[in-house]
């Protein structure tokens, strides 16, 4: 499992990474708080808070092609 943060500040934002998230066939949760959603659900990411930085969990640990994609949305 690999786990990063990540701002997603627009609505245009969070449908596309869910749309990213769909392409790939491990889990991807979305986690505010106590609040954990799919990252594959566009309704579950726009319902997440997003004024807060955002925790992925990443369900598998070759996950580089997607970390890559989201690589716009990471924060350090």
């Amino acid at each position: 499992m690999k786990v990063v943060n990540i701002k997603l500040s627009l609505l245009e934002n969070a449908k596309l990474f869910a749309d990213i998230a769909s392409r790939y066939p491990f889990d991807v949760d979305l986690r505010v708080g106590r609040y954990v959603v799919d990252g594959k659900s566009v309704l579950g990411v726009c319902s997440l808070d997003m004024s807060k930085p955002i925790t992925v969990e990443i369900y598998d640990d070759n996950c580089d092609a997607l970390l890559e994609e989201i690589k716009p949305f990471i924060i350090r």
